[in-house]
């Protein structure tokens, strides 16, 4: 989502004659876009002004915004502390920059912190703005906000509540970034399953997005198991631009960790949705998400963590100790012991590893359909994704970015497949495990 939002302020920004440069350097004006999920946010914030500080210890003071859920959350704090800053800007309210820009250019006095929940007008102003991200596969933002008020999670506090844009509005922009050459599009979410806008879900925009002529694949992120729902179950097996891969958090495999964290769902519901998009499509993986060590976790909960991993066999997993978000009601609770977090941290990322790493094994030897993205620099080689996701790199000679090809899995690390290009006379089907 930050990276969507950043491309769409640079497409703002163009407009009063801003580019974006690599060099901090020479830069007349410093954005910073934040995520606040994670602790240390607020300290890197810091951290990065201090380094423009020391650019430009001699040189004109460039504008300096801070952007995103920190400026959200903790802007006058940002502004309190560090007066290098110039404005915090919220990330509904970043559709305002050039207005803000423009004024501290002209040094007018204006307020410093935007942080408004105006999420309609920020849609407005974005489907007005016409997308210029060229890449293969790009993001595409159709919903923001949560309501589901998980007790770990900031979302509610610095999104605001669920919003879903205009169908004709994100059909228009999908349809530019395809005309720019995209072949994939993912749509964003901060629970992109509860996408409705005028009786229409997010099953009749997989839909409409299919109808688009050049657009290849279709992915979206990140999901609520709430809000999977069985129209949209359906069109794993009836959409055959949607890739057979979905992401979808679970953070615990206890359902008495769920209640505490008022997950609304249990692990037999949850268990429940994965038989049926398998029965759908049997094609179907998942990864998803885990907060390890959340306040009140036992050893007997940790342990059905551990067994829903080696159960569902998720290909991906992102599994992090509970950090408490200032602000949410988790926030208060009394948190288990570092040691004790670090250990299970470490023994359930230890089975992640194993499961990933017999997923990919399988994989060697078989054939799988790649989207090249991009050359790797000063090599001959492409990277592209397979339809579940997986990095996978081969070597080239003739340029394959944006091209869908079958490629042959030779070997494999815990991150990457290595592969060769078949040639039509080489195609042979190869099966693999489920």
């Amino acid at each position: 989502m930050n990276e969507y939002d950043s491309n769409r302020i640079k497409d703002f920004t163009k407009k009063i004659g801003y580019l974006s440069t690599t060099k901090i350097d020479e830069a007349n004006c410093f954005v910073l876009n934040t995520c606040h999920i994670r602790e240390k946010a607020t300290e890197k914030v810091y951290h990065e002004v201090g380094r423009v500080k020391k650019k430009f210890r001699n040189k004109e003071k460039p504008i300096v915004l801070i952007v995103g859920c920190v400026a959200q959350a903790e802007g006058d704090l940002l502004l309190m502390r560090e007066k290098y800053i110039d404005a915090v800007i919220g990330p509904q309210s970043y559709h305002n920059i050039n207005d803000i820009i423009l004024a501290i250019e002209s040094k007018k006095k204006i307020k410093l912190n935007y942080t408004e929940f105006d999420v309609i007008n920020k849609f407005d102003e974005i489907n007005l703005n016409k997308n210029t991200d060229s890449k293969v596969s790009t993001f595409l933002s159709i919903q923001e906000g949560c309501d589901k008020f998980c007790k770990f999670c900031v979302v509610p506090y610095t999104r605001g509540p669920e919003y879903s844009r205009s169908l004709d509005e994100i059909l228009k922009e999908a349809k530019q970034q395809v005309d720019n050459g995209s072949k994939e599009i993912i749509l964003l979410g901060q629970n992109v399953n509860a996408y409705k806008y005028n009786n229409k879900r997010l099953s009749d925009l997989l839909f409409a997005l299919e109808k688009i002529s050049g657009l290849q694949r279709i992915r979206y992120t990140t999901s609520h198991p709430k809000d999977l729902t069985q129209d949209l179950i359906e069109a794993h097996g009836d959409c055959k631009k949607l890739m057979p891969i979905l992401h979808l958090p679970v953070q615990s495999g206890s359902s008495r960790m769920l209640k505490l964290m008022n997950r609304n769902h249990t692990i037999e519901e949850y268990l429940k949705l994965i038989e049926k998009l398998k029965i759908k499509k049997p094609t179907m993986k998942f990864s998803s998400d885990f907060i390890i060590a959340y306040p009140g976790e036992t050893d007997k909960d940790f342990e059905k963590t551990v067994q829903l991993m080696k159960e569902v066999k998720f290909i991906n997993s992102y599994s992090f100790i509970f950090s408490p978000r200032p602000g949410t009601p988790a926030a208060t609770l009394k948190e288990i012991d570092g040691l004790i977090a670090k250990k299970r941290l470490a023994y359930f990322q230890n089975t992640s590893n194993d499961v990933k790493s017999e997923y990919r094994n399988q994989l060697v030897n078989t054939i799988v359909n790649v989207l090249f993205e991009n050359k790797v620099k000063d090599e001959n080689k492409y990277f592209g994704r397979d339809e579940h996701f997986n990095s996978v790199i081969v070597e080239s000679n003739t340029k394959l970015s944006g091209e869908i090809k079958e490629v042959k899995i030779n070997n494999c690390n815990q991150n990457t497949l290595f592969g060769e290009v078949v040639s039509a006379s080489k195609k042979v089907k190869v099966e693999y495990a489920a």
